[in-house]
């Protein structure tokens, strides 16, 4: 089993598996990737190409890791490598667009594009890295059944917009337990499609079975829900040294993220912190004391609870996949998304 660094940050371990497993696979990615970019190259900012270079490639690990499951160690198709280089365009394009919805003014530590070169500039800039994902997409085609990809990376990323407009309009006036059930449709949406796309894309670009394919599109749902929930605890848990953005920016915008559902759901509809996220103003210091109250709930452990039962979920699907190293890593993987430190 390959045992990844326990308590490590996400992109020590990502890094890992690129330098271990995937490491014969690196250079044909990263020369994919310049080709992709290079008709946009005249369009991009050192804050565009800052994402691509400091990103931790997790879901394009995932693709790969999944194309391995099926090929083994031989010399991955082209037509992988490609979807592996399409799927961190479709990335990068919603982490641009996320950005804009929720005028970050950080990204990574980092500048966002939003705030380096305007709302205008950056709309249109997530709109050609999502354009050019599509088009390296359509380039896997071999194939009749290949067509499905296509459609299903349309579907994926229609739901990523539904589930960013999910999220802007939730009711925070509804009970709890409806809004539990639209938080996990929402994260399904903005983050576990993506995931899931990445694990059943991996299958069906290296020819394995269609019911290999869409049970490790399962896994990967599974795995992306997890990762949300962490990404959740951590806007509570983290500084922005640590983060790269300010702490409790989910209780500041409003945004129903599951321990702060959990922690309404606990403390009642008139205790500051239910009030605050529907809409009561904050007044100086209103939000540190805020977040302070939210963690000294169960919500805490309840969401971590949710989370890891996502992991377990994605390790039971990847099961009867046979035992390799790379199915092993990215069991190990889902394990790290919910041990992992800020």
């Amino acid at each position: 089993m390959l045992i990844l660094p326990t308590g490590a940050p996400a992109e020590d371990v990502t890094a890992g598996i690129w330098a271990g497993l995937l490491a014969d696979d690196r250079p044909r990615f990263d020369a994919l990737l310049d080709e992709a970019l290079a008709p946009q190259q005249e369009y991009l900012s050192d804050t565009e190409r800052a994402l691509y270079r400091q990103g931790k490639r997790l879901r394009p690990a995932v693709l790969l890791l999944a194309a391995r499951m099926v090929l083994g160690s031989a010399p991955l198709p082209g037509k992988v490598l490609q979807g592996a280089v399409s799927l961190e365009m479709l990335h990068v394009a919603t982490l641009i667009h996320d950005d804009i919805v929720d005028g970050s003014a950080l990204r990574r530590g980092l500048p966002s594009v939003n705030a380096a070169r305007g709302t205008e500039a950056a709309v249109l800039i997530g709109d050609l890295q999502f354009v050019q994902a599509i088009r390296g997409f359509v380039r896997t085609i071999d194939r009749d059944r290949d067509m499905a990809l296509i459609e299903l990376v349309l579907d994926t990323a229609f739901q990523i917009g539904c589930g960013e407009l999910d999220e802007l309009r939730a009711d925070l006036h509804q009970e709890p337990a409806r809004l539990i059930k639209d938080y996990w449709r929402t994260a399904d949406r903005k983050t576990a499609v993506l995931f899931g796309l990445a694990a059943e894309a991996g299958v069906t670009l290296a020819d394995g079975r269609t019911s290999d394919a869409r049970r490790a599109g399962f896994a990967g749902r599974r795995l992306g829900r997890a990762l949300q929930v962490m990404d959740d605890l951590f806007d509570l848990a983290q500084d922005e040294a640590g983060s790269g953005k300010p702490r409790g920016m989910d209780l500041l915008r409003r945004r129903a993220s599951l321990p702060l559902v959990y922690a309404m759901e606990e403390l009642g509809p008139e205790h500051r912190v239910s009030r605050v996220m529907r809409g009561e103003p904050l007044d100086a210091g209103g939000l540190e004391r805020c977040v302070a109250e939210v963690r000294g709930t169960t919500g805490f452990s309840r969401a971590y609870a949710d989370a890891r039962t996502q992991a377990l979920e994605a390790i039971e699907l990847l099961r009867p996949f046979a035992a390799s190293p790379h199915r092993y890593a990215l069991e190990d993987l889902a394990l790290h998304i919910v041990d992992r430190r800020p």
